[in-house]
């Protein structure tokens, strides 16, 4: 009670509450008292490009789209043109050009939100990434498919079981598909909401605050290991034994039909492989495991960007890689072409004389 009315009277007498610090030294406490921010408890503010920026990347997508999607649907047609004779190998081709087009249909709606921010509502914010999603785990799943093909082809001379190797991977394309929806599940999680610092409504992952860390580090692990690390792994090995097979054998054909199969390979990792790697480093950052800094968390925010945004040019480069590599291909879609009279047939004989009929063990288009 006599603390109270002390306090009451302090209170009442003092005017200006300056003469009061000043009686307990507060300035030199303020001196003496040294505050240390702790980064990991900072707000860094989200990136905000320039309009410049923002209509390049909407051209760039555009331009995606238009080249993959007539390209890819090409792909489909020659492929399809003859569906009795495919091989195993063609089968996983044409579903991963289905997966391409599914990505390449999509960029429209990249190519608007990066200018007005995402206006198409919550489902198809949904929708939208459980497509990029399903893309990113069946892509890299039909190339260990066809690498581990190639492998049984010509390291175990299995050739002689097409038919059985044909019914086998039209099961297998199914098994891959559902395998890349239950491991896009994780999409759903993405929401359409207001980015109080770019002030444009987003579409971005939204997970519960209590356990966005957990979720966020378990969805990443799965990622790296069975949308990266694992497939990549898997056709390591199977490349490098084919391959030294074929440096030990004769056989040009089959040296000359790798040469696609490898290109298409190769063409998705130098797309893919710098996103991984930084979403990647994204991962150890919010683990804890690199250093957390506003610095860091903007420079990796920006190698996300961009690299994703250059792996997108995938979807449209298989076309161009099986029309200057593949021979054969280009063979094909000149009969087509003559056969609903889109050519003459003389560009369709120079072209058969110039390319030759690969060996039983390569793939069909390829």
């Amino acid at each position: 009670m006599m603390t109270d009315l002390n306090t009451s009277y302090l209170m009442g007498t003092i005017k200006d509450f300056s003469e009061f610090y000043e009686e307990f030294n507060y300035t030199e406490y303020q001196n003496d008292t040294e505050f240390v921010v702790d980064e990991k408890t900072l707000l860094c503010s989200s990136i905000n490009m320039a309009d410049a920026i923002n209509i390049s990347f909407c051209v760039f997508y555009m331009l995606v789209f238009l080249m993959a999607i007539p390209g890819n649907l090409i792909v489909g047609w020659v492929i399809g043109s003859n569906r009795r004779s495919l091989s195993a190998s063609d089968v996983y081709l044409f579903n991963l050009m289905l997966a391409d087009t599914l990505l390449a249909l999509i960029l429209p709606f990249s190519a608007v939100s990066v200018i007005q921010g995402w206006v198409f509502g919550d489902f198809f914010c949904k929708l939208v990434y459980l497509v990029k999603e399903v893309n990113f785990y069946t892509s890299i799943l039909f190339l260990v498919c066809i690498s581990v093909d190639r492998y049984l082809v010509i390291v175990r001379a299995m050739e002689s079981r097409k038919a059985q190797r044909r019914l086998c991977s039209g099961v297998t394309c199914g098994v891959v598909w559902v395998l890349g929806f239950v491991l896009s599940l994780p999409s759903f999680y993405n929401e359409a909401f207001y980015d109080k610092f770019s002030n444009k409504t987003i579409c971005a992952e939204r997970f519960e605050t209590d356990h966005a860390d957990e979720w966020r580090l378990a969805t990443r692990i799965m990622r790296h290991l069975l949308g990266f690390l694992l497939p990549l792994l898997v056709m390591l090995i199977c490349y490098s034994v084919t391959v030294a097979r074929l440096l030990r054998t004769r056989g040009f054909q089959k040296h000359k039909a790798m040469k696609v199969i490898v290109a298409v390979v190769v063409a998705f990792l130098l797309c893919w492989t710098p996103f991984h790697v930084s979403m990647i480093v994204d991962t150890l950052m919010r683990a804890r495991v690199v250093h957390f800094s506003c610095f860091t968390r903007t420079s990796v925010d920006v190698a996300l960007f961009a690299t994703q945004n250059f792996g997108l040019l995938h979807c449209c480069m298989n076309p161009v890689l099986y029309a200057f590599v593949g021979e054969k291909f280009r063979r094909r879609l000149l009969q087509l072409l003559y056969r609903n009279g889109l050519l003459d047939r003389i560009s369709v004989s120079r072209s058969s004389r110039s390319s030759s009929l690969t060996s039983e063990g390569t793939s069909n288009f390829l």
